[in-house]
């Protein structure tokens, strides 16, 4: 059905393409051209989002990310009838047609998404598309996952109870809903009770049980999802993978070990830092000249950082310090530094020193948004002093990021920065990166501390 409406969504983008560029003059050139496309287009569009999983279950699934998956598989698309056209020499079809039919296809497909969404939360908010759920387990991982279908009603998950072996869970209630029974009650209560789904969360001393528990949903045509015993262990989205047909969970999935999203953030930082150069030339020729002024030595200030998988590269700056024998590399500048020229102190105050490393943006040793890189020294004492300190090397550097935004800068608690590190990491998308851009554009311009 989806799948239908989408059809319909791309035809009338094609349609207002095709009119945004003279629909007449193009049918009576090659009527035949733009007649036939879309017998091609549209399938195959189609085609590239159902292998993307545009398709699959958003229940339980934000908008966010239904977005960023359906952007990303529009882009592929996009790609994918371009490179039609290239392969068949398809030469006269216009580029404005191409360009418009993928920028207003892609907006009325989250237009769609999200008017989707809005009508089904209003229908299961008032009692219809409902799915009820039983748990399996009243330990803290079993409340824990009905604490979240409470929280997210919006979904469409209705928790009947739980079922719980512990004696002292016995005639209890949690989030308002009670303990059924044991574990075995559960074949008697899914033949007499409407459940679509039965969630597992037993610890790993129960773990003889649960080839009952696909047995009894079996027979009643439930479907059955499990909470392992060692879920706390688990950071971020971890991913089941396969090496030679075995089963292997990966505990830390890093989403830009996918080559798609790396590219997606390769074309961001591309885009960004060559914008930003553009626009702030005239800003840094000022600064360059400020620079000699005020104080003889180099413009640009080069220093040793920790990069991505470790590697060590040159970050740019603009100079802001005065030229001294020995500079330390194993020292903080602190607010009120002597070392500190006065248009230096300026330049760190609104963050312009940071402009040149768009530059290393674009020789690609850092991004625009990531964690922000520190000097070996550092990186060592910290490795030993503040646990998956290193996790963050496990993407580009960035000008800047989560942990910047929050506050978390210079002389800041580098636990707190190292969570909001990985945090960034574990639950990055394009969309997530535009927001820390964002707000690092206010938070400088509105002189908070960013």
């Amino acid at each position: 059905m989806i799948a239908l409406s989408d059809a319909l969504i791309l035809l009338l983008a094609y349609a207002g393409a095709l009119f945004s560029k003279q629909v007449d003059a193009l049918f009576t050139q090659n009527y035949d051209l733009y007649a036939t496309t879309p017998l091609w287009l549209i399938p195959l569009c189609l085609l590239v989002y159902y292998l993307s999983e545009v398709y699959m279950p958003m229940r339980g699934i934000t908008f966010r990310k239904e977005a960023l998956l359906i952007i990303r598989a529009h882009l592929l698309a996009l790609g994918s009838a371009f490179a039609v056209l290239y392969l068949f020499k398809i030469t006269d079809f216009s580029r404005q047609v191409f360009i418009v039919f993928g920028l207003l296809g892609l907006f009325l497909l989250l237009v769609e998404r999200a008017l989707l969404r809005r009508t089904l939360k209003r229908m299961r908010s008032i009692g219809y598309n409902k799915k009820y759920v039983l748990i399996v387990g009243a330990g803290r991982r079993g409340r824990s996952f009905a604490q979240r279908i409470m929280k997210n009603r919006h979904f469409g998950y209705s928790l009947l109870g739980f079922l719980d072996d512990n004696p002292q869970n016995e005639g209890k209630r949690f989030f308002s809903r009670p303990v059924m029974g044991g574990v075995s009650d559960l074949p008697s209560i899914l033949a007499s009770t409407t459940v679509d789904m039965v969630v597992a969360a037993l610890p790993s001393a129960a773990y003889h049980t649960y080839s009952d528990l696909v047995s009894w949903c079996d027979d009643e045509g439930v479907r059955l999802r499990v909470i392992p015993d060692y879920y706390d262990i688990f950071v971020g989205q971890p991913r089941i993978e396969e090496f030679d047909g075995m089963p292997l969970l990966n505990i830390r999935y890093v989403p830009l070990d996918e080559p798609l999203n790396r590219a997606l953030k390769r074309a961001f930082d591309v885009v960004v830092s060559l914008v930003a150069v553009l626009l702030t030339a005239p800003v840094m020729v000022l600064i360059a000249a400020g620079i000699k002024l005020t104080s003889p030595g180099p413009i640009i200030f080069r220093q040793t950082r920790v990069g991505y998988n470790s590697r060590e590269f040159s970050i740019l700056k603009f100079r802001t310090m005065k030229i001294q024998g020995n500079q330390s590399e194993t020292t903080w500048t602190t607010p009120g530094d002597p070392r500190k020229t006065l248009f230096g102190s300026f330049l760190r105050k609104t963050s312009l020193d940071e402009l040149p490393q768009f530059f290393n943006v674009l020789r690609g040793e850092m991004s625009v948004v990531g964690p922000r890189p520190e000097r070996p020294h550092f990186v060592r004492q910290f490795k030993c002093d503040i646990p998956k300190y290193m996790i963050k090397h496990q993407v580009k550097p960035g000008i800047t990021g989560w942990a910047q935004v929050n506050g978390w800068r210079g002389n800041t608690s580098i636990s707190k920065r190292i969570e909001c590190d990985i945090y960034y990491i574990e639950n990055w998308d394009l969309l997530f990166d535009l927001k820390i851009f964002l707000l690092t554009f206010i938070k400088v311009f509105t002189g908070d501390k960013a």
